[in-house]
């Protein structure tokens, strides 16, 4: 679907999210998953927003570095998903860019919404615990546009080897056909 404002987008989400049934113990896990720069870290700030007591995990704070994003699925579900399915909390391994190396162990107590944004989110082997999947997609050339407007040209070619990373864990996974709600953000 293409929504003209993210409040169009915000109004489809909210209703998918409130029928969805519970997976992961006592918490309900919201996806929000697509190719860099979609707008998934905007649309899940603006969606926490409405959704009062959600909180929100950012796959950028899981990723170990610029090859790191299948590390960053299987860590999601077991450090992350696997602990909330059992009502405990969970604890996950964050990771300093500037450093290049691993920060520490960052602590989610259970929650009743979380909402995990950014590329893999959605992927498998999360998706059985997952209550909803929202997937956003823009036209390659705005999303790079708007990686690049973020990131800086320094990181073009990171963002180019990212971006095969992603297409392919997207193929292997099949994300956006399993997507409950699928957001264009193509202005």
């Amino acid at each position: 679907m293409h929504f003209t404002t993210t409040e169009e987008a915000i109004a489809a989400a909210v209703p998918t999210i409130d029928e969805a049934q519970t997976r992961c113990g006592g918490t309900k896990v919201v996806a929000i998953d697509g190719p860099s720069g979609s707008g998934k870290s905007d649309f899940a700030a603006a969606l926490a927003h409405h959704l009062p007591g959600a909180a929100v995990l950012h796959m950028d704070d899981l990723y170990p570095g610029w090859d790191g994003l299948r590390r960053a699925v299987t860590d999601l579900y077991g450090q992350v998903l696997v602990p909330l399915a059992r009502g405990e909390s969970a604890a996950y391994r964050g990771w300093d860019w500037t450093h290049d190396r691993y920060d520490g162990w960052h602590v989610i107590p259970p929650a009743e919404l979380l909402l995990v944004e950014g590329v893999g989110a959605g992927a498998k082997p999360g998706a059985a615990l997952e209550s909803v999947l929202i997937w956003l997609e823009a036209e390659g050339t705005v999303r790079f546009r708007r990686g690049i407007e973020r990131d800086g040209d320094p990181y073009l070619l990171r963002w180019q080897s990212w971006a095969a990373l992603e297409e392919a864990l997207f193929a292997d996974d099949l994300t956006r056909d399993r997507a409950d709600l699928i957001i264009d953000t193509t202005p």
